[in-house]
């Protein structure tokens, strides 16, 4: 079939999976009939390539196991009606008419409306259909392992099957990228393409403008592990994430200027890259060569750029950093043309499979984390505390993952050692203390590629 209904999976009414049908019975009791459909997005890790894709380079994820589903009762009122599982997410309801998205507050529900609105205003439906929804998610929130775009994805999903719309997989993710911008969050689309684009078995290398996604077969004899330090980052509630976008964008306006590049239409590191079509490890000599490691002002940016204060803040800066008076370019875009090369090393390394190739790939990884935490500046404390114990109990490789300042890490760890890693890594960080130790469960786990987003119909 074409589209995205080549994903759809038919269940035999009579022997729905368990969770499905704890979801039926939840839904059933909630609004009263029972749901049409289930739609199920994956959440991923990032095994390298961490705040690059918004610049346009190549990223590396897979999807993991952990999971949003919705169950989905098409209606005729023209209300859409959201219930969670976890009674510490309220219920909302809103017009389907009406879509409000309250950036000030990114509560859970704004993230499903992010995918509604994206859907409706790609198919410009002036008459959307209703809906009931229940949602259950097993992804930690705030995790760094995409739980947010998980939920706009699914949500995106739902809205397409129920207004009877086909698109396929590239489509939905770019889409889902754009939409989840509705929220105040500048990414770059990474999350949402392994969402609808993963495979079971395989990582993937999704590269953009255009999109595609190409597998990488991981390595036999190690595995990843995701270990979460159990400090929580919401990306859309805090300026670190938007500001680093910003500081990147700023980097490239400069990087253009001072080889006679149009700066104004150049957008992404990427692009600079290519019109001046030299290798990354060339733009890392013109980085040293054109920015200063200490931090820009806006005054010495307008400067270099040759406009005005009110140009700058007109022009290019968003709304939402107005009021930032310092910018460190040198160090974003270091960290991002040396992590692009990382991530293209990875991959190479992955399909020549070399008989050191774990070896090396751990130290792409461990390279990245150093890059994160001086260059980018995205790790804290207890990220790092988590790396240094996980390389100390025998991880070839460990850095964090996702956007960082709290969430998780992933760790790449001989398959022989998988037991007595886990074993110490809980005693050394869950252990010592009461509040992670109550989290830590579902904390610390062995994870494979998993599949992408899917459709359940009950046959």
């Amino acid at each position: 079939l074409p589209a995205f209904y080549a994903n759809i999976v038919l269940l035999n009414v009579s022997n729905l999976p368990f969770r499905l049908q704890k979801l039926k019975e939840m839904f059933i009791s909630k609004f009263g009939s029972a749901p049409k459909f289930y739609v199920r997005a994956p959440g991923r890790v990032n095994l390298i390539g961490e705040h690059i894709d918004y610049c346009g380079y190549a990223v590396l994820p897979m999807a993991i196991e952990q999971d949003i589903v919705i169950a989905v009762e098409p209606v005729k009122t023209q209300v859409v009606q959201l219930a969670n599982t976890n009674s510490l997410y309220l219920d909302f309801s809103t017009s389907v008419n009406n879509i409000q998205i309250n950036k000030s507050k990114p509560q859970w529900h704004n993230y499903f409306l992010c995918g509604l609105k994206g859907i409706q205003e790609h198919f410009g439906l002036n008459n959307p259909t209703g809906m009931n929804c229940l949602l259950d998610g097993t992804i930690p929130p705030s995790s760094g392992l995409s739980s947010s775009s998980a939920l706009v994805c699914c949500a995106g999903l739902v809205t397409l099957r129920a207004n009877g719309k086909t698109l396929s997989k590239v489509e939905l993710a770019e889409i889902c990228t754009k939409s989840e911008r509705y929220i105040g969050t500048e990414g770059g689309g990474m999350d949402q393409s392994i969402s609808f684009l993963a495979e079971e078995g395989t990582a993937k290398l999704i590269e953009f403008s255009p999109l595609r996604a190409t597998d990488v077969r991981l390595p036999s004899g190690a595995v990843f592990v995701i270990a979460n330090s159990c400090v929580e980052m919401n990306k859309a509630a805090t300026s670190h994430y938007n500001i680093r976008v910003m500081e990147c964008r700023l980097a490239t306006k400069l990087l253009s200027k001072s080889k006679g590049l149009d700066w104004k239409k150049t957008l992404r590191l990427y692009d600079v890259q290519t019109k001046l079509g030299v290798s990354l490890e060339e733009m890392l000599t013109i980085v040293e060569e054109v920015l200063h490691p200490e931090p820009y002002s806006t005054e010495e940016i307008c400067k270099c750029l040759g406009i005005s204060l009110e140009e700058l803040r007109s022009q290019i800066l968003s709304q939402n950093m107005q009021d930032v008076s310092t910018f460190k370019l040198y160090q974003r875009a270091k960290h991002v043309y040396s992590e692009a090369a990382r991530v293209l090393e990875f991959k190479k390394i992955c399909s020549e499979a070399p008989a050191n190739a774990i070896q090396l790939l751990g130290e792409l990884m461990n390279q990245s984390h150093i890059s994160c935490r001086e260059m980018y500046e995205c790790s804290c404390p207890e990220l790092d505390r988590l790396v240094d114990i996980c390389l100390q109990f025998g991880a070839i490789g460990s850095r964090l993952t996702g956007a960082g300042w709290g969430g998780c890490t992933v760790s790449m760890v001989p398959t022989d050692k998988l037991n007595t890693f886990l074993k110490n890594v809980k005693k050394a960080y869950y252990q010592t203390d009461v509040q992670r130790l109550a989290l830590e469960n579902n904390s610390l786990f062995a994870t494979k590629p998993g599949r992408g987003a899917l459709v359940f119909v009950e046959a």
